[in-house]
């Protein structure tokens, strides 16, 4: 569990922030995306590193096969999902791209989003789109 305070306003409701991925984890995906086997290098860093959001979200950007970009855009989802619930989060409140912290995860979900649309999974596309508004009411980014 970490310090990091969840926004309990009488405002709105709550707001979390997710704590920084680990500098090391960090240091070696932007050393893997760099290399000349970027996939394979990011998917050993996904193997070293199974927590780091950021790292499965750029391994679904680099995969070419639908099955696996899901399987990774997945895979940083439901991470995602738990450094959230350990970071305060309970199942509701926003989650902005405006913090750093969680790009990763809603990039994971982003892709989820887009590759569901992709293979046919309308269902799992609308769910993805609908949540990526609630937690980010301001989705999608500018660019």
């Amino acid at each position: 569990m970490t310090d990091r305070p969840v926004n309990l306003s009488m405002s709105g409701p709550p707001e979390t922030v997710l704590d920084p991925e680990p500098a090391e984890a960090l240091d070696a995906l932007r050393a893997a995306e760099a290399s000349a086997n970027p996939v394979d290098a990011v998917g050993q860093v996904c193997s070293r590193h199974p927590r780091c959001i950021e790292a499965w979200a750029v391994l679904g950007d680099l995969v070419e096969l639908p099955a696996l970009r899901y399987a990774a855009y997945r895979t940083g989802y439901h991470r995602g999902l738990d450094r959230l619930r350990a970071n305060g989060w309970r199942g509701s409140g926003f989650v902005r791209w405006r913090h750093e912290t969680n790009r990763g995860f809603l990039r994971a979900l982003s892709g989820l989003q887009s590759v569901a649309a992709e293979i046919g999974e309308s269902d799992e596309d609308e769910r993805c789109a609908l949540f990526l508004r609630q937690l980010d009411p301001d989705w999608p980014p500018s660019p």
